[in-house]
């Protein structure tokens, strides 16, 4: 049975069972005179709830408020077909319910904003959303005045500011999506415009082997020898770049040797396959005539160059391919809200996301732990942590450093460690990194939001945590997320 349609069956409320100095020892109110807490005593009531009842549905009218006396309870919300817990406590005098029935009323229903279970045996002090309300208006005035301003601005500003974030966000990854797209794709049309001159130029030379009247046998040897060479060439190790350079340089001298037309212009072909001067020896063997020795090389050299430029497409059109599934991957429109999931694939993709944004001046060190289980959560939002975690790496480090990515195990959690070699954080500020709006970033780069999304993504959405340490050249964020699905009831 599902929250939503399941039954709330709460024992009757036992009115006057605190008395005042019972309830000056709730941390809620300690401060209050004998005569506030006897009106309390007076209009509350204690509720106890066997374990796994739940006490008030998300969406539900918001009727009471609740102070938790004993036990322990678990509070969750619900995200599409989900219910997350967000927070479980058994801390004596938390408060849950109609928090905010002293706000004004704006002709808006109040209703709790999320559902609450008794996961042991509990007991509550309740007061009506009515008898809360109307004690904070008139024992705290002014109070109230500043916490209707704060709620109402700190409202209006997260909705600005998360929905220009959201904004910023999409245009960063999709201007960055489009950078990295153009490059292949301006290397495969690059190619294609190649190879189309190529296989032209082969059509030449091949019309100019037949009207040089080559014997039948020496064509078809020529055909075997290009096909041989094809295959060394990609079968040839890849060399260096000095190496290649050295290995031009011997064939270029080969072919000058042997009066190979404009031979400068066919070794880098030859070099960029594989192709040594023993291999030109033996073809030289293999034709027995000078004469047909020049057409074969150049013949050959187009086959080897229309194969690399084959190649190159592929590679080309391989990188837009993966370029689009890491994107699909990072926003996972084709995935379920919650599920099993290997951390890995996020932070690849993540980082494949960010490309741009990395450079070339951070290098990656990627250290994964291949053999960790999965973990249950909701991909789209632990993408939103390695893209903070990542991006505000890449900023402490200004586009210059290493960025050390680590997975591994750690009890019954998954860590992900993110860390950068730039200069450290303050310990003031690494106490507040975590605090919303705040920011080190300029004016107009950081809205001081995105570590306190990723705080609460990962401990209130997730049930895991999210911890930070600094020093100069090792700033690391450990992110740990639990193995196993939190405890039904």
């Amino acid at each position: 049975m599902t929250i939503e349609t399941e039954e709330i069956r709460l024992e009757p409320c036992e009115p006057g069972a605190l008395t005042p100095d019972e309830l000056r020892t709730l941390f809620l109110f300690e401060k209050l005179t004998d005569e506030q807490l006897r009106w309390l005593a007076d209009h509350g009531c204690t509720m106890r709830v066997p374990g796994g009842g739940l006490v008030v549905r998300e969406g539900d009218p918001a009727e009471s408020f609740f102070v938790l006396l004993t036990g322990t309870i678990a509070l969750t919300r619900r995200v599409g077909a989900d219910d997350v817990e967000t927070t479980r406590t058994e801390q004596r005098g938390v408060y849950m319910g109609a928090t905010q029935a002293y706000l004004r009323d704006d002709g808006v229903p109040r209703k709790y904003q999320a559902s609450m279970r008794a996961l042991s045996d509990s007991e509550f002090f309740t007061v009506s959303a009515a008898d809360f309300g109307r004690l904070m208006r008139e024992w705290f005035p002014m109070a109230i005045h500043l916490l209707e301003g704060l709620a109402l601005g700190i409202a209006s500003s997260q909705a600005a500011i998360g929905e220009r974030q959201r904004l910023a966000a999409l245009g960063a990854l999709s201007a960055g999506l489009m950078h990295e797209l153009n490059n292949p794709a301006a290397a495969a049309a690059r190619a294609t415009g190649a190879l189309r001159q190529r296989v032209a130029a082969m059509r030449m030379k091949l019309g100019k082997l037949a009207a040089g009247k080559v014997a039948p046998d020496r064509l078809t040897a020529l055909l075997e020898l290009q096909e041989e060479v094809i295959e060394r060439a990609a079968k040839a190790p890849v060399l260096t770049a000095m190496q290649t350079a050295d290995l031009e340089d011997e064939l270029g001298d080969w072919m000058e040797e042997h009066n190979i037309t404009g031979g400068w212009d066919v070794a880098p072909v030859f070099a960029q396959g594989g192709i040594d001067t023993e291999c030109l020896s033996q073809i030289e063997a293999r034709l027995a005539s000078a004469e047909l020795l020049d057409q074969a090389i150049h013949w050959i050299g187009y086959a080897l160059e229309t194969e690399q430029l084959m190649t190159d497409i592929e590679d080309a059109t391989g990188r837009v391919s993966s370029l689009v599934s890491a994107a699909k991957q990072y926003s996972h429109l084709d995935r379920a809200a919650h599920q099993w999931i290997d951390v890995h694939g996020g932070l690849d993709s993540t980082l494949v996301m960010l490309g741009h944004k990395i450079g070339e001046g951070v290098r990656v060190v990627k250290d994964y732990d291949r053999t960790l289980p999965q973990v249950p959560a909701h991909p789209a939002e632990l993408n939103q942590v390695w893209t903070n975690l990542i991006d505000n790496a890449v900023h402490a480090m200004k586009g210059q450093g290493t960025l050390t990515i680590r997975t591994y195990r750690e009890d019954d959690t998954v860590v992900v460690s993110v860390a950068d070699d730039g200069p450290g954080m303050p310990a003031e500020v690494r106490k507040r990194v975590f605090e919303p709006f705040f920011t080190t970033k300029p004016v107009g780069e950081g809205t001081g939001l995105g570590l306190d999304i990723s705080y609460r993504i990962v401990v209130n959405g997730h049930g895991g945590d999210i911890q930070v340490s600094s020093e100069p050249g090792n700033t690391r964020f450990l992110v740990r997320l639990p193995i196993t699905e939190p405890a039904s009831v």
